[in-house]
């Protein structure tokens, strides 16, 4: 199992914290990481971190957190895809400098957020997450809406990967055979809006097809919330396949696949 493989699967949504500022060398860490994201579509991401005592910043769903970190991106083609790929590097480089973190994209006063941000009138600013050490003991409400959500459960294997076509799934054991399970798992632990899991992937020869899967109420006006995820997706895909020394590239051309309701093609990746 790689490196990354290992920390997906031991990150978790933090939302109860320890009530403690984060010391500057790790803040300035964080901030200089965050200068040097990009991202498959060359679209560039604002990261604005945010001391919650100096903005008065808080959400309903936090408990204990002293900074935030938001991200802004100018809206247009691809900006959902790019943002979710590079928001979703700068949180798992935080989880692996041992932070807890967890996507909000609805739970906060976000005016007030907007406005901590600086954001410009041709920015939209779809998420935060919280940065800081996890508390020793999650709160009540923490566990509830984990339960709620069924944050710990994933969809098959086969209901989110296929062959060629979507009416083939593609088994894990094929994908173990093709050097393919330990990507396609690092998607399939991915986290999403209310965990609703939209990502669906189509494999071909040395080609992985990304399609998003819609649920109602998640596009507002400005952006599409669960196009954010196929960017997260795409990040832990990518991510692995480099881990295991493989050069995958993005790439977006439609390969025609005839496609359930409500899905739509997003991007692939060759190697």
């Amino acid at each position: 199992m790689s490196d990354f493989l290992e920390l997906v699967k031991t990150r978790r949504s933090v939302r109860t914290f320890d009530g403690q500022k984060l010391d500057q060398t790790t803040v300035d860490e964080l901030k200089n990481y965050a200068k040097e994201i990009v991202n498959p579509y060359n679209i560039p991401i604002k990261f604005v971190f945010l001391d919650a005592d100096e903005y008065n910043l808080s959400s309903p769903v936090l408990a204990g957190e002293k900074l935030y970190v938001s991200a802004a991106v100018k809206a247009g083609e691809h900006a959902e895809e790019a943002y979710g790929y590079s928001f979703e590097k700068l949180l798992m480089h935080a989880h692996e400098m041992g932070l807890g973190t967890v996507w909000i994209g609805g739970t906060m006063p976000r005016e007030k957020f907007e406005d901590a941000t600086g954001l410009l009138e041709n920015e939209v600013m779809p998420c935060v997450s919280p940065l800081g050490k996890a508390a020793k003991k999650m709160s009540i409400k923490e566990t509830l809406m984990r339960k709620g959500v069924k944050a710990d459960v994933r969809f098959d294997f086969k209901d989110l990967f296929f062959r060629n076509d979507f009416q083939t799934p593609f088994t894990k054991g094929t994908a173990m055979e093709e050097g393919l399970a330990d990507a396609l798992e690092a998607i399939r632990l991915a986290p999403s809006a209310v965990n609703k899991q939209p990502w669906r992937v189509v494999v071909g020869d040395h080609v992985a097809h990304f399609y998003e899967k819609h649920d109602k109420g998640y596009i507002t006006p400005k952006y599409d919330l669960q196009k954010i995820d196929i960017g997260i997706a795409m990040y832990h895909f990518e991510k692995e396949l480099q881990e295991e020394g493989r050069d995958p590239k993005c790439e977006v051309n439609d390969p025609g696949i005839a496609m359930p309701a409500d899905t739509d093609y997003v991007a692939s990746y060759r190697w």
